[in-house]
């Protein structure tokens, strides 16, 4: 199998950027991969353990992308933002299908950050964006059975800020959503005189008729990355979820940099590329009709800014699910949950659906699909 690898010789290669240049990048390559899909791993456990490499039966796996985001979040000091198609995992902390096999500890080490956070006194905050919902048929059985992993991991998560909170004595002074918040984006848009009208119109009451009626939608995240204290990055091709983590399924792909010349230190906060894209990114989703608040976006992880971010996702929010179709100008919504003050969750919508269809938010666990398929 070695002789069908490409002989790839090193004189192609640019020269590195000398160590001092200011725009220089660290760069540092992640995988998920087993011995199936990569010549040259080792079969002996204790060479594999050397190596970084993990071992399973009659397995050797490459789990270092599961290892960069733990590693990340757990240096992480301010705040992080992730935008990813998927977002679920830790089940073995759920309070039901502890079972289920999806074990990464992404949403866990999260949770417990800005655990230790609260206790410590300091500011941190998440920001997650997914999908509103997963890609397919929003009533179907494998995206209700995302959705249920994906409230199991919210309430859990949740459920740890919130207890940490009431640790700290800051009950009735602070909530969980002042630290942890899901957004997903969507848009909404009048209809202007000459555009294309299909032939033959969408069946009465059907999910296309209805959103075609109110003009509005999801807006797909299909994004992985998560940036950290606007000084390290990783992006790739891994999602958020078992499938994409565990190194012996999906294989995957992602790089973590930073640019040493930009990082977070006591003459000031990282102002690099990577601070630039994250504020770019923000611009897009609601700054652009709210360049007011581009000094709150600054610093992330304070709570005037996830409050006012909180307030912008919120009022575009009602004007995507209003009866007057109005062109949106924003595309951030919160995801239709509510969050108490104890992290106990309910539906955003009074009916518990997401707009214009019949699909539960909180999604249902599938009778038929083992969760290997959906995890």
């Amino acid at each position: 199998m070695s002789d069908c690898l490409l002989n790839i010789r090193p004189e192609i290669f640019p020269d590195p950027s000398p160590p001092d240049a200011n725009e220089s990048w660290n760069v540092q390559v992640f995988r998920s991969i087993d011995d199936a899909s990569v010549v040259g791993f080792p079969s002996d456990p204790a060479v594999a353990a050397r190596m970084g490499l993990m071992s399973g039966k009659d397995v050797t796996i490459d789990q270092s992308i599961h290892s960069a985001y733990v590693e990340a979040i757990r240096r992480a000091k301010r705040f992080i933002y992730i935008q990813n198609q998927y977002f679920f995992g830790s089940c073995a902390s759920w309070k039901e299908d502890q079972d289920c096999g999806c074990l990464n500890l992404v949403p866990i080490e999260i949770a417990l950050k800005i655990a230790s956070k609260i206790r410590l006194g300091e500011r941190f905050a998440a920001y997650i964006i997914t999908p509103m919902w997963p890609e397919g048929e929003p009533e179907g059985d494998t995206v209700q059975a995302i959705l249920h992993w994906n409230r199991l991991t919210m309430e859990m998560m949740y459920g740890i800020v919130a207890k940490a909170i009431d640790d700290a004595g800051l009950c009735g002074r602070a909530h969980p959503c002042d630290y942890l918040n899901f957004f997903c984006v969507g848009n909404r848009e009048v209809q202007y005189p000459g555009e294309y009208v299909p032939p033959e119109p969408p069946e009465r009451g059907t999910d296309y008729w209805r959103a075609q009626v109110n003009r509005r939608f999801l807006i797909y995240v299909h994004a992985k990355l998560m940036i950290v204290d606007d000084e390290y990055v990783i992006v790739g091709s891994a999602n958020l979820n078992q499938r994409s983590l565990a190194g012996n399924r999906d294989t995957e792909i992602v790089q973590g940099s930073y640019q040493p010349a930009h990082l977070n230190g006591a003459d000031g906060r990282a102002r690099g590329l990577i601070h630039g894209y994250r504020m770019s990114l923000w611009y897009e989703h609601f700054m652009s009709h709210c360049k007011h608040l581009a000094h709150i976006c600054l610093d992330p992880e304070s709570v005037e800014c996830v409050r006012a971010v909180r307030e912008v996702a919120q009022s575009l929010w009602e004007m995507f699910v209003g009866d007057g179709v109005v062109n949106l100008p924003g595309h951030l919504l919160p995801f239709p949950i509510r969050v108490s003050e104890s992290g106990e969750l309910s539906e955003l919508p009074v009916d518990g659906l997401f707009p214009d269809t019949k699909a539960s938010v909180k999604g249902k666990k599938s009778e038929v699909l083992p969760p290997i398929l959906t995890t």
